[in-house]
């Protein structure tokens, strides 16, 4: 099996990958991580797969090699260890149909000990006192042959994964914490990607405010969007450019002549216009009913002050704690519980930890006091 470096294989060829597979099925952990692209595709493009196990490193090209047949090794009982995963897993599934049987992500677990969510260079040294060169993360990934100074940086990112893991369970052991972040961890790798074509329209300016067939039109033809984006994998800006579509929605055309003059759809091929126009019909009728709304806090001024004030509490508990604070509650999640709508803080970890004194505060059963000189927020009974 050609080798990159005396520890590093490259594996080009589907055999070389059976081996690869046979030694990763004796394995209880390996790492992973991908390099992507995803520039000009709506799907990113799998370019590179890399995989660290006691034996050594492997780089493993997907241009050459059938990914499927790595299936057995995710369905294993050894646990995949990552590093800021959420954005490799569905890379991985969508090559090989399926996730991993078991998760351990590094910088979750970082933010669990102390260390916030950091980058993985700043991980290694931190906890390991080893460097990383970073010089290469620009590379164009999908290129033959690649560098070897790409190669290098490539197996750098799975090398260190196993140590990291070992090293951070030991810190979460001494602070009891290896269940929450093993809860974590699940969830990430449970997680599902991408919106909903039909929720998509939210993400256009002053969604909020439309009314009547404007706001069906605006779901209607974003959903369309996105749906053709998918099927011919290209950047749902490639469809439809968004000042185009800030156009439709704001004076839907009834016509192609009516869209040649729009800012931003002339040059439309004449199928595109056909499906454009179809959308644009179809969000005309939908009715009040049929229009999935954004959701609404209905945030009162009275409210607003609570969910400031009982997030500067999450944010000196998670000091206090010594947790990145977006992983204990973000606003998002404290504005939930406070109008009463399900939020992260309702279970697990985070319900034991912050979610039953938020709500004893909210309930007015406890009190918060100005402490420290104004350096920290403290329950009073």
């Amino acid at each position: 099996m050609p080798r990159v470096t005396d520890d590093v294989r490259w594996i080009a060829d589907d055999a070389a990958l059976a081996t690869l597979i046979t030694e990763l099925l004796d394995q209880p952990t390996y790492g992973l991580d991908t390099e992507f692209m995803a520039e000009r595709t709506y799907w990113p493009r799998l370019c590179l797969v890399q995989v660290a196990w006691a034996g050594g490193i492997a780089l493993v090209d997907p241009f050459a090699c059938d990914l499927r047949a790595f299936a057995p090794v995710l369905a294993s009982p050894a646990v995949m260890i990552t590093h800021a995963g959420g954005s490799d897993l569905p890379i991985l599934e969508r090559a090989v149909g399926s996730r991993p049987a078991a998760l351990f992500d590094v910088q979750v677990a970082a933010g669990f000990v102390g260390l916030g969510q950091p980058a993985l260079a700043f991980l290694v040294q931190h906890v390991l006192g080893e460097r990383l060169d970073k010089g290469d993360r620009l590379t164009d990934w999908s290129k033959r042959p690649l560098a070897d100074t790409a190669l290098h940086y490539a197996a750098d990112d799975v090398r260190y994964l196993l140590a990291l893991a070992d090293a951070l369970r030991a810190r979460l052991a001494e602070r009891g914490r290896e269940a929450w972040a093993v809860d974590e961890c699940e969830e990430l790798r449970l997680a599902t990607r991408g919106d909903d074509p039909d929720t998509s329209w939210w993400k256009v300016k002053g969604a909020r405010s439309l009314k009547d067939e404007h706001a069906g039109i605006a779901q209607s033809v974003t959903a369309w969007r996105e749906r053709r984006a998918q099927r011919v994998d290209i950047p749902a800006r490639f469809v439809l450019s968004d000042l185009a579509l800030a156009a439709i929605v704001s004076k839907p055309p009834r016509n192609a002549d009516q869209v040649g003059q729009l800012r931003g759809a002339n040059g439309l091929k004449a199928d595109v216009v056909r499906e454009l126009l179809g959308a644009i019909e179809s969000g005309r009728a939908l009715t009040p009913e049929q229009i999935r709304r954004p959701p609404r806090n209905d945030e009162r001024a009275d409210r607003e002050g609570a969910v400031v004030i009982l997030a500067a509490w999450a944010g000196t508990l998670a000091a206090t704690e010594q947790l990145d604070p977006k992983l204990l509650a973000t606003r998002d999640d404290v504005t939930n519980l406070v109008y009463g709508r399900p939020s992260r803080l309702d279970h697990g970890w985070r319900a034991t930890l912050a979610g039953a004194p938020l709500l004893r505060i909210l309930q007015g059963e406890v009190a918060l006091r100005i402490a420290d000189g104004g350096r920290r927020l403290a329950l009073e009974a």
